[in-house]
């Protein structure tokens, strides 16, 4: 077989050295543009986890890349002019340039043609059984069939460097500094014996703040020399054709079409914060090999490949999404104090949690745990022993809720079973405020006095444990059949209610079409909202929270999805806040000042047009200026058409933006299902209570 090959990176390289080491016959060329030698960037990176794969595919060139391998096995923060050491965190470098080198020889060794200073013009001209595009991020080969791989390119928003330097730290160091021009960050780690790779990274108002946006090269290095003299001492910077650029994050369609397929940067690329590039890259090669020798026909290899690989690259894209997201966004969190603003660096992509980070370094986590202890103590003592952060109390006003954890509870008659699963607070479901507020004749709900009665027997069953209620306005969405047979499906004729909503549209094709409140409207639901609350503190709920998302009539307002209006409550989003800042103002004038309020709101309503994270953190602000004390963070159902996105942490960062942005206590919600979860939430202040999801 004819194979050819177009880039002598990695990718390329690897893949021929595989290949030709399990097919000796054989014939494998490979085309690279850039003389022998020539190479850009410094050191690469690798986990231990990555050389088993090595180790398996050829276990001569692992030796090789061993034996020149610089390990560390902890990661180093400095910020605030303090330095905190993470232990545990296994990793190996090596110069980029004797990677290349060893992998070449490695192909001439095994009769692999290289063929330098040759770049292909004409990809209508290449030959072979099997063409492997592994020529980068501007992959020619790609661009040719770009119909067929259909790439998509998404640009970061802060801008970065590539140096080296020759101090040679022995750790992966994160170094932050802030200054009068903006907040900025380094990456650094070594890769020999003598020089480190140190990366530069700020957003782009501390880029044009420091006037690197037009300086030279030479006064980009001056300026970050004297930025980060502490973490460089003394030694100098040096340059490799460095230039400030976005990083851009390429996903394709497809990573095959006819003979031609894709590996490493032409495929894909990742953040290089979690370091996976090179990695990707060459595990790219062991998969396109294994497939190869695998399958009896071409298009069955090619497409073993893609199955293979594309899943696991995209759960690694994800997580290097997460992690570029909070380096472009780490001026957000500079009012952390260092400990904190350590363990959310360390668990920001959702890979390491507080359990893994306990196991790499217990010390770590231990000095955590005693911090955030003492924190809510308020106290400048710091603890010998503390348990870990999710059992620290919160207090809100006057109350304090004994623990972190918050569980549902949707009828009173659920009550007790939830306060006896030692969770600090115990939110019930959605309650009503009227008949005509219910989603469904099922719905419970606090509008007379009976109820008021049912829910405060059930109170005294579980005095001691802080009981939230939630009160709502079903809106567009009322009048519906109970939730147990389906959602959203309406009630017959006979059986409904007149409904109510910011705008006269229907929550489904089959739903009634709600009528569009006017003022009256407006005052007689604030009434409901009003009676309800007095109802509530007379049962004795320890806080109050309102329904502000979800497509129920107060988020209606809010999102431009739902809010249609063109009167003084449509519009820009503080117009389309006046209601509901209306309503929570009136709640909050009969609910006793002492105890918290608070307001489920949705962030995002996962639908073209709808709210935007700015829109939420300005919701947020508004809220707390209207005495809120608390969010719980929610997403999605503003109307059928959304979109969701689901993992481990879907609606955390939600949570994380609106405290960090807004200075509003949150409740993270998602799909938080241990203690494990909620400890990485909130020992990295990215919410104050976690709702957990029982299994």
């Amino acid at each position: 077989m004819k194979v050819t090959v177009v880039g002598a990176g990695p990718a390329g390289l690897y893949f021929s050295l595989l290949y030709k080491k399990a097919r000796p016959e054989a014939d494998i060329v490979v085309y690279e543009r850039n003389p022998f030698g020539a190479t850009y960037g410094w050191g690469v990176v690798f986990s231990d986890r990555t050389l088993t794969s090595f180790r398996e595919a050829d276990y001569k060139t692992y030796i090789q890349i061993v034996d020149d391998f610089i390990i560390w096995d902890s990661i180093d923060i400095s910020y605030r002019d303090q330095v905190l050491r993470c232990g545990g965190q296994v990793f190996s470098g090596i110069a980029r340039k004797t990677l290349l080198s060893l992998l070449h020889e490695r192909c001439v060794e095994l009769g692999v043609t290289i063929e330098h200073e040759r770049a292909v013009a004409d990809v209508g001209g290449l030959s072979g059984d099997l063409i492997v595009a592994a020529d980068g991020v501007r992959s020619v080969v790609r661009d040719a069939h770009a119909d067929r791989f259909r790439p998509r390119f998404s640009s970061g928003r802060s801008r970065y460097i590539w140096f080296g330097t020759e101090r040679t730290f022995d750790s992966f160091t994160f170094a932050f500094r802030a200054n009068n021009d903006g907040f900025f960050q380094a990456h650094a780690y070594p890769f020999d014996g003598q020089m480190s790779t140190f990366i530069v990274e700020c957003d782009q108002a501390s880029w044009r703040g420091a006037g690197l946006d037009r300086g030279s090269e030479d006064e980009s290095i001056a300026y970050c020399e004297e930025l980060f003299a502490p973490e460089l001492r003394g030694h100098s910077l040096r340059s490799n054709n460095s230039k400030w650029i976005s990083f851009e994050t390429l996903r394709n369609k497809s990573w095959h079409h006819d003979n031609v397929v894709l590996v490493g940067d032409a495929a894909h690329t990742a953040h290089f914060s979690i370091g996976s590039g090179t990695k990707l890259a060459m595990e790219d090669s062991i998969a396109l090999v294994n497939a190869l020798l695998v399958k009896d026909t071409m298009p069955a290899a090619l497409s073993e490949y893609q199955l293979e690989r594309k899943p696991r690259v995209e759960r690694f894209q994800e997580a290097a999404r997460q992690s570029q997201t909070y380096f472009e966004n780490t001026r957000r969190y500079q009012h952390m104090e260092p400990l904190q603003f350590g363990f959310h660096l360390l668990s920001r992509s959702g890979r390491i949690d507080y359990d893994d980070l306990r196991l790499r370094d217990r010390h770590f986590v231990g000095a955590v745990d005693r911090w955030f202890t003492a924190s809510v103590a308020d106290t400048e003592t710091t603890p010998a022993i503390a348990a870990p952060p999710t059992f620290a109390p919160l207090k809100l006003r006057t109350k304090t809720i004994p623990n972190r954890i918050a569980v549902r509870a949707e009828r009173p008659e659920e009550l007790g079973a939830a306060a006896r699963s030692g969770a600090g607070l115990v939110l019930t479901g959605f309650v009503a405020v009227s008949a005509h507020a219910r989603i469904s004749p099922a719905t419970p709900g606090i509008y007379t006095q009976k109820q008021g009665a049912e829910w405060q027997r059930a109170l005294k069953t579980i005095a001691g444990t802080c009981v939230a209620i939630t009160l709502g306005h079903s809106g567009a969405r009322g009048a519906t059949r109970a939730r147990t047979d389906m959602v959203d499906v309406p009630l017959g004729p006979g059986e409904d209610w007149p409904l109510l909503a910011s705008s006269d549209i229907a929550y489904t094709r089959r739903s009634q079409t709600p009528v569009a409140m006017d003022r009256d409207h407006m005052d007689d639901v604030t009434e409901d909202f009003v009676a309800a609350a007095r109802l509530a503190r007379a049962a004795g709920f320890d806080l109050l929270e309102l329904h502000m998302g979800h497509g129920y009539l107060l988020g209606s307002f809010i999102s431009p999805l739902t809010n249609q209006r063109t009167d003084s409550w449509g519009g820009a989003i503080k117009d389309r806040l006046r209601y509901p800042l209306e309503v929570l103002e009136a709640v909050r004038s009969e609910w006793p000042d002492e105890l918290p309020v608070g307001v489920a709101l949705n962030v995002s309503d996962w639908a073209p047009g709808g709210t935007t994270l700015p829109d939420a953190v300005a919701a947020a602000q508004a809220l707390k200026e209207h005495g809120c004390d608390l969010i719980r963070v929610l997403a999605g159902q503003t109307t059928t058409a959304y979109s969701p996105r689901y993992d481990a942490y879907f609606l955390t960062h939600y949570a994380d933006r609106l405290r960090n942005e807004a200075g509003i206590a949150t409740l993270a919600t998602g799909d938080i299902t241990t203690v494990d979860h909620a400890n990485t939430i909130v020992a990295g202040g990215r919410a104050d209570l976690c709702l957990l999801r029982p299994l």
